[in-house]
């Protein structure tokens, strides 16, 4: 059944996140509430490696409005909690935020990675 918000359902064809939000796909889920879902990635680059996503789909960074800036804001502060209760906030994590191809962006659903567990480098990659 697809998700029903205050959006709607959610029907995005190709979106494999909306997928993952209406339970289409299984997803290995860590975090769920109203705006927002967290789940492992399948292709981890780190012991930690979660991506936490606006259950409302929002193409890139460049699609965002300044409405939004209290989601944008609300999913870096779950990521924050995640990176707690995984035990990787003293040691250190990373947050990435890609945008289009060139920055390396592959899901056109915006998505923070957490990722921690290890020594991150510099640079990325």
């Amino acid at each position: 059944m697809p998700f029903s918000s205050n959006w709607g359902v959610l029907n995005v064809p190709d979106d494999l996140f909306v997928k993952i939000i209406n339970r289409e796909i299984p997803a290995d889920i860590v975090y769920e509430d109203d705006e927002i879902l967290a789940f492992r990635d399948i292709d981890p680059k780190a012991p930690v490696h979660l991506l936490v996503i606006p259950k409302r789909p929002i193409a890139t960074l460049n699609d965002l409005e300044p409405a939004d800036a209290e989601l944008v804001g609300r999913l870096v502060l779950t990521a924050r909690r995640l990176a707690a209760e995984a035990k990787i906030d003293e040691a250190g994590y990373r947050l990435v935020l890609n945008c289009n191809p060139g920055g390396g962006q592959s899901v056109y659903h915006i998505h923070l990675h957490l990722l921690g567990g290890r020594q991150m480098e510099w640079p990325p990659g």
